[in-house]
């Protein structure tokens, strides 16, 4: 969808630059520049975000395929694992969201965090499953969510099955985007924390910080803001594991983001 098309679909909406920002995630200022002109070949990622807003729903499912035909809300796993393989979406409390394909700085972020988790499993012997999207996460007993994480540690073995992870994984990071920010840091993180999930952490690139909560303890479940200049302990290992985001930061340096 271009930006003309985009500005059109706005007349016939109503929306305001507001709500615009409200429903992408993308910054206020950053959307009246869009609009007005004043930018005129936005990120990748940016315009993404902008487009779900004007798309119409952003998913259904089509009865002449053989699928039912369900209203957002009341979509099942069964609905999810009936999807053409090419089709990768995120099921949250019955509700389909669109995955849009990872940028490459997002995969360099989020293989590089695997590696180093990876290489301290196997370093020290440990008996925890390092996870990497796309793995299918089903988190609820009522067959209503399934996510993929950017990045996992499971500790326990009983969860695996062969479709992928049935039941909370111990770790999680998240690599955010403009288009993703607002399911991060407020659908996932309700879900994580319903599920048991005992650390979770958002990287945000674009604001090079990472928030990290620790879910296990609740007097000590206030999320920490980390810069990318010193390495980040992961305290499911108790501060042994600790993430270091030097090469991180040089590629978020070298990226236009």
């Amino acid at each position: 969808m271009t930006i003309e098309e985009m500005k059109q679909k706005k007349k016939e909406k109503g929306y305001s630059y507001a709500r615009i920002s409200e429903l992408s995630g993308v910054p206020l200022g950053t959307v009246q520049k869009i609009f007005s002109g004043e930018t005129t070949c936005p990120r990748y990622d940016t315009k993404a975000a902008l487009e779900k807003v004007f798309d119409e729903p952003s998913f259904m499912v089509r009865e002449e395929a053989g699928f039912p035909v369900h209203t957002q809300g009341s979509y099942t796993v069964d609905d999810y694992r009936a999807l053409p393989e090419d089709r990768r979406v995120e099921l949250i409390d019955g509700y389909f969201y669109d995955m849009a394909s990872p940028s490459f700085l997002h995969q360099q972020i989020a293989g590089e965090v695997h590696r180093q988790i990876a290489n301290y499993i196997m370093e020290n012997g440990g008996s925890c499953k390092p996870l990497i999207a796309p793995v299918d996460v089903q988190l609820d007993c009522d067959e209503k969510t399934m996510v993929q994480p950017d990045v996992g540690i499971l500790c326990h073995d009983d969860r695996v099955k062969r479709w992928g992870v049935y039941g909370a994984p111990d770790f999680v990071l998240e690599v955010t985007s403009p288009s993703t920010r607002r399911k991060d840091h407020i659908k996932k993180l309700s879900k994580y924390v319903e599920a048991g999930v005992r650390e979770y952490w958002i990287l945000d690139p674009y604001q090079q910080k990472l928030l990290v909560y620790y879910l296990e303890n609740e007097e000590d479940s206030w999320p920490i803001l980390y810069g990318l200049d010193q390495p980040v302990p992961v305290r499911i290992y108790d501060g042994k594991l600790e993430i270091k985001f030097d090469y991180i930061k040089k590629w978020i340096e070298e990226t236009r983001l």
